[in-house]
Parts: C-alpha cells; sequence; structure tokens
C-alpha cells in the first residue's frame, strides 16, 4: 500500500500523513511541486525526527510520477490508482482495496487536477452528514488508509 500526496500545499499537513505512513509502514509517493521547501532538515526541526524511517519517493510532476506508476503496474508492484475525492461516487467503505493500490490525495486548496482524476482508475470519498464540503486531508487520509489496510490485512499481529 501507498499513499501519492499531489502537489501538497500545507508542511503540517504533510508531516502528519509522513508519520501516519511511518507507523503503518506505508510508503509514500510525494509529487512536486509542493508548496513548501520540503527537506529532512526542515521536517526534523519541525519535531519529525522519525523521517529517516519513512519510505519515501519525490516525483518532479504527474507525468514523471505516471512514468513511474505504469512501470511498478508491469512489476506487479501496484495494482490501481485510488482517488480520494469528494466528488467521488463510492463511499470508501465500499470499496474493495489491494495491498498495493495507492491512495491518492489531493492539495490542500484546490484538490487535483482533471488529468490526475482521468488517470485514476477508481475514486472513492468519504460520506459527510450534512453535506459538509470535506474534512482536513491527513484526517481524510488516516482514514481510507485504515479501511484499506484493514481490508487487505495490512496490520502487524
Amino acid at each position: 500500500m501507498r499513499i501519492a500526496l499531489f502537489e501538497p500545499d500545507i508542511p503540517q499537513n504533510t508531516g502528519t500523513m509522513l508519520r501516519l505512513a511511518t507507523c503503518l509502514d506505508v510508503s509514500v509517493d510525494l509529487i512536486e511541486p509542493m508548496g513548501f521547501i520540503f527537506n529532512e532538515n526542515r521536517m526534523r526541526r519541525s519535531g519529525m525526527d522519525y523521517i529517516d524511517r519513512v519510505d519515501y519517493k519525490i516525483h518532479s510532476s504527474w507525468e514523471q510520477y505516471i512514468v513511474f506508476v505504469n512501470e511498478q503496474k508491469k512489476q506487479g508492484l501496484i495494482d490501481n490508482l485510488v482517488l480520494l475525492s469528494t466528488k467521488a461516487s463510492v463511499p470508501h467503505i465500499d470499496y474493495s482495496y489491494n495491498k498495493n493500490d495507492v491512495l491518492i490525495l489531493g492539495r490542500e486548496s484546490q484538490g487535483v487536477t482533471e488529468q490526475v482524476a482521468q488517470d485514476s482508475d477508481h475514486a472513492v470519498r468519504v460520506n459527510l452528514k450534512n453535506n459538509e464540503r470535506s474534512l482536513n486531508v491527513a484526517i481524510t487520509c488516516a482514514m481510507v488508509l485504515n479501511e484499506a489496510l484493514r481490508q487487505t490485512d495490512g496490520f502487524e499481529k
């Protein structure tokens, strides 16, 4: 299982999701450009002293990331790109995840581009009451990742 952060805007959210990934042993793809300068020294100063234990890869653009994904799919290392979107019709608890899926999260300020949505194999949403707009991206990531790992027996016993 992987999570992919498309052009993240807010370093604190990125740090939260990197911490989540570390704790749950999930790989992370960071897709540039980011709305902040990302480097290990800055992340350590912001309290993320486990940055050296995170399995992450930085991709210079969405186009470069898709090349990586296609290579990984050919090798059987990635199954599906699953976009987390408020516009999706499928609730995240109704989707059947595979252990090699990638959960894609968009920018906090603008979500994803139409190209990212088109390149995704599936899209899921977290149901919200009273038609609320959205949750924080890191919270959404945690909720959906938990369900995906639960379905695929991805938790350590």
